[in-house]
């Protein structure tokens, strides 16, 4: 395919796949209230849904994603008022929260005692991961199901997080009740994950929200996380999902910082220099690295679905939102774990 900024649409199943209007919405509540998996978007991508105080409802979002039971979930609320009742916020989460929320900022706080949330959601840790979403749709799902959703990316574990309902159907479709339909993810990348060791903030995973801006709003710089797990590491503690490192990854094998392609190949190119001629997408031909941000894993599916083996993906710039960029590129390359079908985590 020559180079181009425009991914072709695919086919519905309506069967599965909702328009985000009322009555679908009503479906999707009484879903989640029946203890099923629902899928929707959100304005980073789309969530696998489920009853964060069931159980069995929660212990399946495990199950169908083949995610590991170690790996903590994000917990999606309405507000920060009703975060507060399931987390302790102290004064530096209290103003990333005001400032950020709704928006693609989750903040790792420690669990308070005694909530009526499922264990498994924090996977045997002290904290909980929280965050109120931006997107209208996730917001009024929140506001009619009246309660906590446990909602991680809605793939499976390891591999290449959905930015379009039809990206949920092709790797879930099996797995999940409904998915809401709130066309392509405008972000297009996950929520930056904050969390605390005492008064300090640490970065849990970059993402959408670049970090310069939440060290602004604090006044300090965010301590870096501990190096990264691997699956052979474990008992080593996940704090947070993301920090496996095979990870986001295609089917395809990513060759990173490549000039042009080889022969067979597919290009992931990135701005106005990109070599011409060359077969495969451009992730901004103007290098916004916003645009990039948005594009990135629908630009995936759609090389990852020619069946090519390997992508050759141009340098991005190592700067705001380009480095949440360049940590999914990077996971996305590891080397995958032996007979693990390069899953690992979402």
């Amino acid at each position: 395919m020559e180079a181009t900024n425009r991914v072709a649409p695919t086919a519905k199943t309506p069967a599965l796949i909702l328009e985000s209007d009322e009555d679908s919405m009503a479906k999707v509540v009484l879903s989640l209230h029946q203890g099923l998996l629902v899928a929707f978007p959100t304005e980073t991508v789309y969530g696998l849904g489920a009853d964060a105080g069931n159980e069995e409802a929660v212990a399946s979002i495990f199950a169908a994603k083949g995610r590991p039971s170690y790996n903590p979930l994000i917990i999606h609320v309405k507000d920060l008022a009703t975060a507060q009742l399931y987390g302790h916020f102290d004064h530096h989460a209290l103003k990333l929260a005001a400032h950020f929320w709704p928006g693609p900022l989750t903040l790792v706080v420690p669990r308070l005692d005694n909530i009526p949330l499922s264990p498994l959601v924090s996977a045997g840790l002290s904290t909980i991961a929280l965050r109120v979403p931006a997107n209208k749709i996730a917001g009024a799902l929140l506001e009619a199901f009246d309660g906590p959703v446990a909602a991680p990316s809605a793939n499976r574990s390891g591999l290449l997080s959905p930015t379009e309902a039809e990206h949920v159907e092709e790797m879930l479709g099996d797995q999940v009740s409904l998915i809401l339909d709130g066309g392509p993810c405008e972000g297009g990348i996950e929520s930056t994950i904050i969390g605390f060791e005492g008064n300090i903030p640490v970065l849990l995973r970059p993402g959408i929200l670049p970090v310069e801006q939440v060290e602004a709003i604090i006044g300090i710089r965010l301590q870096m996380p501990l190096k990264d797990a691997e699956p052979s590491a474990i008992p080593f503690v996940v704090t947070a999902p993301g920090q496996l490192t095979s990870h986001y990854a295609p089917r395809a094998h990513l060759r990173l910082n490549a000039v042009s392609a080889f022969e067979g190949e597919l290009m992931l190119a990135f701005g106005p220099d990109a070599p011409k001629g060359q077969p495969g997408v451009n992730l901004s031909p103007v290098g916004d690295l916003a645009e990039a941000a948005a594009n990135l894993y629908a630009y995936l599916h759609l090389l990852d679905d020619t069946g090519v083996e390997t992508i050759a993906v141009m340098p991005i710039p190592q700067e705001g939102v380009g480095v949440a960029i360049n940590d999914r590129l990077n996971r996305a390359a590891a080397p995958r774990p032996v007979g693990s079908n390069g899953n690992e985590q979402s």
